[in-house]
């Protein structure tokens, strides 16, 4: 109504009264859920305060809540001085000055979660940066686990990637991006010509079912991964009930001997009733050697059918999970015994959905 007087050339009241005679309009009602006071609604603001009107009346004229139009003169008031009897003297509302405000409001960056829990903060960080490497659904859900009574130890996974990736305000620190699933290890190159064939009955769909159902424990899935220039590699199995981590130290060759070798070392060292079963896919350092590793192991070998890796999906995951410590391209020589049980142990520190959200390393200890 106001704009309408001012192009008319005469005062809200005049205009108003000629509304009122005509039988007055519609006013499109503006929801009060959030959406910011334009500078034209401020400007209505000031001229109705100057002209005396109510809060209410102003309310009602540019169609917002009562609360909204309050809110906004509360904030936007600025003493002026004080009176000879002491008390304070207010500005008159300036639509300028608040529309400046709501600006600049608009523009800080608000606290996030992390920032006001140092205790939360610090438990993310360690779980994303350190040798877990967990993601951030991993995080949200372990926090669950581990805090069940604690409200303030909660934060939602979307909340975390927004953090990361979306706000970029620096408190989750900027090298946890690199924590995340980045990267990627070359798998083993295979050469069909020298490949040793594979026996049909030690095919995958000669395997025993109860293998498949994943509810026995002591069945593995392994495959390699190779590092720079094909001179090194890491042997990975993976236990399928707990989905359990050994790495394999392979830093020069990664032939069938030296493959079978590493096998027998991890394998022996566990409890009989967890050596049951080993699932390969068809690479030469297995299919060579696969009877002495059923001589000194014990375990029974299964090869998967060729370029058929989702018959592994327990391995195939966890080799997509060691690009986070072995990027592509990586020279895995100059790694240590050592250094791959850490990397094993930070895997087996991370909570999984398929466990309810337990740990492998939780799962293992249970069946062991």
């Amino acid at each position: 109504m106001l704009r309408s007087a001012a192009v008319a050339g005469v005062g809200s009241s005049i205009a108003g009264r000629w509304v009122r005679e005509s039988g007055g309009v519609i006013r499109m009602r503006v929801a009060d859920s959030g959406h910011r006071l334009s500078f034209e609604e401020r400007e209505a603001i000031e001229e109705m305060l100057a002209r005396g009107h109510t809060q209410a009346e102003i309310a009602r004229e540019i169609g917002r809540a009562r609360s909204t139009i309050s809110r906004e003169i509360a904030r936007n008031l600025r003493p002026k001085g004080r009176t000879s009897a002491g008390t304070v003297r207010m500005r008159p509302y300036s639509a300028r000055i608040a529309q400046l405000k709501a600006e600049q409001r608009a523009r800080r960056p608000k606290p996030t979660k992390l920032s006001g829990h140092r205790v939360l903060a610090a438990t993310v960080q360690a779980w994303i940066g350190g040798t877990e490497r967990m993601s951030p659904q991993q995080v949200s859900n372990r926090l669950k686990v581990l805090f069940p009574d604690d409200e303030s130890m909660r934060v939602s996974h979307e909340t975390l990637y927004q953090e990361l990736y979306v706000q970029g305000r620096g408190h989750l620190r900027a090298d946890l991006h690199h924590a995340l699933r980045t990267g990627r290890a070359r798998r083993a190159p295979r050469k069909a010509a020298k490949r040793p064939r594979v026996p049909g009955e030690l095919l995958i769909a000669n395997r025993p079912k109860d293998v498949d159902a994943r509810t026995v424990p002591g069945h593995w899935e392994g495959d390699l991964i190779i590092g720079k220039n094909s001179a090194s590699a890491i042997g990975t199995l993976v236990e399928r009930t707990t989905r359990f981590v050994i790495l394999l130290h392979l830093p020069g060759r990664h032939d069938a001997e030296s493959v079978a070798d590493a096998i027998a070392q991890q394998i022996t060292a566990l409890p009989e009733h967890l050596a049951r079963s080993l699932t390969w896919d068809q690479g030469v350092e297995l299919v060579g050697s696969h009877q002495r590793v059923r001589a000194e192991t014990g375990l029974s070998v299964w090869f998967c059918d060729p370029a058929s890796p989702w018959q592994r999906g327990s391995n195939e995951n966890t080799n997509g999970l060691l690009r986070q410590y072995f990027p592509k391209g990586t020279d895995l020589s100059v790694y240590t015994q050592e250094d791959l049980e850490t990397v094993a142990d930070g895997l087996n520190a991370r909570p999984r959905m398929t466990l309810g959200w337990r740990t492998p390393a939780e799962a293992l200890a249970e069946v062991a």
